[in-house]
């Protein structure tokens, strides 16, 4: 991985233990919880549950949601092919205000592949 990547996975470890860290915090603890347990092995596979992640956090305009899932994508074996794919879709849902999310995802990929 590159120093982008990095850091995006230190600062969200630092940040997700002092939120899970907190003892009268069931609320977020649950939705964590059931975070993780979405991108499980299921009838979907992580690769696919993924890309749909990827494909949600681009058109919510959400950049650290969209590097988490580039990561994951990543780690679950998406090609470059199968990401432009999943950009264009994502472009195609949300429309052109996606772009400069787009732009950042393929920086981010870059970076993750060098």
């Amino acid at each position: 991985m590159g120093k982008k990547a990095d850091e995006f996975n230190q600062y969200r470890q630092k940040m997700n233990s002092r939120l899970l860290g907190a003892d009268n915090n069931k609320v977020i603890k649950r939705i964590f919880n059931v975070d993780t347990n979405a991108y499980l092995e299921g009838v979907l596979p992580v690769k696919t549950k993924e890309m749909l992640g990827l494909v949600s956090s681009l058109v919510l305009r959400c950049d650290d949601c969209v590097r988490y899932h580039l990561i994951r994508c990543r780690e679950n074996g998406m090609s470059e092919q199968e990401l432009f794919e999943v950009l264009g879709i994502a472009n195609l849902v949300g429309g052109t205000i996606v772009i400069p999310h787009t732009r950042r995802a393929v920086e981010f990929w870059d970076d993750l592949t060098d």
